[in-house]
């Protein structure tokens, strides 16, 4: 009997690259067995994710003279919550393999990733139903979103929860356009909430007026790059209003030692945090389905795709019971 062993993630990442790379020598088969390999590569799954929060494609913004969001480039989405009498949510997106290398030099100008173009994150799903499942914190507080990508989770907010304020922030002025355009779509759903689309760099100087004003500070799978571990954590600091109460909610996976030391700087920053591994049991569900042979994100790994919860607070705030 023939015996057979399974290429490990690095030689599959290389046979994509070489496929791409030597376009004369491509073959039909080529592309399936690119799709093959990065099913079993991807840590992302655009196609399903968690699957907390139900959601369809939309074809049009209900225009029937506007081109198609397809033919642009772009999707809707609509999400469906548990609020009455809601239309749902929209949020408009990137089509997948989108990227150009204008996306690139973007990068390069203002130092920051091209991540939230790519797709919404698995952990900005969480992240959305978590404050779902928690609204009544959010009641009358002043939130901030940062890193949100397209915006789920701040949208969500803003949304459902009855916030007094919900900033969604980006440092990827692209991405800040795609907010504005989601604020723009889902004004209806808002009520008496503020909700405001910012640019902001983590890094960024003169935010005076921003900094010591938030109850409540949200973000989703943002430790990824440890380069901008520092600038996150200074950043978190400022924005946390005190004296509080007031904290912030990362839900972010430990991607070897990235998390950690993450909350190594959270710490020297003089501030406190807690680790929760099951926070949700509808969440723990699915991690664990996926965990025991839910072959419907083939790529699947604990370490980069199942979210904890992190919880940060000033050092002089009582400790989280």
């Amino acid at each position: 009997m023939e015996k057979t062993t399974k290429a490990s993630p690095p030689s599959l990442r290389w046979s994509i690259l070489r496929r791409a790379l030597l376009p004369h020598r491509r073959l039909p088969q080529d592309d399936e067995q690119s799709r093959a390999d990065a099913d079993h590569i991807s840590r992302k799954n655009s196609r399903r994710g968690f699957n907390l929060i139900p959601f369809e494609a939309v074809t049009q913004r209900g225009d029937p003279d506007s081109p198609s969001t397809a033919e642009a480039g772009r999707a809707v989405v609509r999400y469906t919550l548990p609020v009455d009498g809601s239309p749902g949510l929209l949020l408009t997106q990137r089509l997948e393999n989108q990227a150009d290398l204008h996306d690139f030099e973007i990068c390069n100008t203002y130092n920051v990733d091209n991540t939230g173009l790519v797709c919404s994150w698995p952990s900005e799903e969480v992240l959305a139903y978590f404050c779902l499942s928690h609204a009544d914190m959010f009641r009358c507080k002043k939130v901030i979103e940062l890193g949100s990508g397209y915006g789920l989770a701040g949208l969500v907010i803003a949304a459902a929860t009855e916030a007094s304020e919900v900033v969604i922030s980006d440092g990827n002025p692209q991405v800040v356009d795609y907010i504005k355009c989601n604020i723009d779509a889902n004004l209806k759903m808002f009520g008496g909430t503020k909700v405001m689309p910012m640019m902001l760099h983590w890094n960024q100087t003169g935010v005076s007026e921003i900094s010591n004003s938030y109850d409540i500070i949200v973000a989703s799978d943002c430790t990824f790059f440890k380069e901008f571990h520092s600038d996150l954590a200074r950043m978190i600091k400022s924005l946390l209003k005190q004296p509080g109460p007031s904290e912030s909610i990362l839900l972010s996976p430990k991607r070897g030692d990235s998390l950690d030391k993450f909350l190594y700087l959270i710490a020297k920053e003089g501030l406190r945090f807690s680790v929760t591994e099951n926070y949700d049991s509808e969440i723990w569900k699915r991690h664990q389905g996926f965990v025991n042979g839910d072959d419907s994100w083939p790529g699947y790994q604990k370490d980069h795709c199942y979210p904890l919860l992190v919880r940060i607070m000033h050092e002089s705030q009582e400790p989280y019971s």
